[in-house]
């Protein structure tokens, strides 16, 4: 079954399905933005900047680019996004592009694949490169096996590189179904939802900067956003997954 499911041709039809999907929660949405004057000063600076949200609000992503960010006047590239190279990723890749979304291939988050190495390092010197032009990428903090709402270091260190900025983006949709995944998976219902959208305020980064620091900060700020576009259509924020001994996966993949 799984052979059948990532075949190229099924791919297609899953992309094609995902796309027409993201496209129907963008259009029929009732949106609350919160910050849209702030990104677009951001879309204007010539720097490069990450937009930083949360694994589990990958069907959300594109919203606030085919809703709002593609209007706006620039000469900057189209936002990237950062997707697994997993077979699993592939059609949420095809569907992204099919979006006007430029799309970096990293590293699959599974652990015996011989190009996990080789495509991590690809993906990250892609970023640095494309941020470096004044690029906007986003980037799933906690993919994509978390711990859940827990920022590696992955964005960090190559917002840090460029002296990009860190931009908290976060999501909330009703009605929803939450699946019961290590991140509790957004579903959104794609007909008339009521969704949030929150540009938060920029975080600076420099080489000279504390990256541990800079991911607390980021981790912080995200989680606030995420419970603020909650509170604006009157959902439920869930509190990310408890610390564990172990420090967060610094992985940088946006979906697998």
């Amino acid at each position: 079954m799984k052979s059948i499911l990532r075949s190229d041709i099924v791919q297609s039809i899953l992309a094609q399905i995902i796309w027409v999907y993201m496209l129907a929660i963008s259009k029929t949405g009732r949106w609350q933005v919160e910050g849209l004057e702030r990104a677009r000063e951001i879309w204007k600076d010539e720097r490069g900047g990450v937009l930083a949200c949360w694994h589990s609000r990958i069907l959300l992503l594109p919203v606030g680019w085919t809703k709002y960010v593609r209007h706006f006047e620039s000469d900057k590239p189209n936002p990237a996004i950062l997707i697994s190279l997993s077979k699993d990723g592939e059609f949420v890749a095809r569907a992204s592009e099919k979006l006007g979304l430029k799309i970096i291939r990293g590293s699959s988050g599974n652990k015996k694949k011989k190009t996990k190495k080789k495509g991590g390092a690809a993906a990250i010197r892609e970023t640095t490169e494309f941020l470096g032009q004044g690029g906007i990428v986003c980037i799933t903090l906690d993919g994509p096996r978390g711990p859940r709402q827990r920022a590696g270091l992955g964005a960090v260190l190559m917002a840090q590189k460029k002296g990009a900025r860190l931009i908290p983006y976060a999501h909330a949709i009703k009605p929803a179904k939450r699946l019961n995944s290590w991140d509790r998976f957004l579903v959104p219902f794609p007909l008339f939802p009521k969704g949030a959208i929150i540009f938060g305020e920029p975080i600076e980064t420099n080489r000279d900067m504390s990256a541990q620091e800079i991911r607390e900060k980021l981790e912080i700020a995200v989680n606030e956003a995420t419970e603020r576009a909650e509170a604006l259509i009157g959902g439920q924020f869930e509190p990310p997954e408890p610390i564990r001994a172990t420090p967060p996966s610094d992985d940088m993949m946006a979906a697998e």
